[in-house]
């Protein structure tokens, strides 16, 4: 399942991308070239703009302004599993990230953080690197307050 977030999403399809769903942010494009995309893509809009969602072949219109709410509304809606893929793409660049030899990030990563981890994992795109840090921690305590909600 793929999604494209409209401009008034852009956290949500950050969320989505940490879910591990391949989502494309919409940002600084008008209606017609979002419908394009998502077309040629197959991908559902969700969008905020009822005008759009109305436009859009699959798409969802997402009143809740916050951002739990949005989140609870797309995975009830779509029954999303929002841990088999975790952390498996770039929040940034949305590309699938892979793992990467831990001596090779090292000098790219704080010393701490290279000491501390054992595992790495990369953006072939835009070179960012993931490891499992205390980052990670606070998002998996997020992920629980998100599934305490969901039946």
């Amino acid at each position: 399942m793929k999604f494209i977030c409209d401009e008034m999403l852009g956290t949500l399809a950050k969320w989505l991308r940490i879910f591990g769903y391949d989502t494309r942010y919409a940002k600084d494009m008008d209606d017609e070239k979002i419908i394009e995309i998502a077309l040629k893509e197959d991908r559902i809009v969700l969008t905020r703009d009822k005008m759009l969602s109305r436009k859009a072949l699959k798409g969802l219109y997402i009143e809740e302004k916050d951002l739990k709410k949005q989140i609870e509304r797309v995975v009830k809606k779509f029954k999303l599993d929002i841990e088999k893929n975790i952390f498996s793409r770039c929040t940034v660049c949305n590309i699938p990230v892979v793992g990467i030899e831990r001596d090779k990030v090292k000098g790219k990563v704080p010393e701490s953080v290279w000491k501390n981890n054992k595992e790495f994992w990369t953006c072939p795109k835009c070179g960012r690197i993931y490891w499992m840090g205390s980052h990670w921690e606070n998002i998996k305590i997020k992920l629980k307050s998100f599934e305490d909600n969901l039946p």
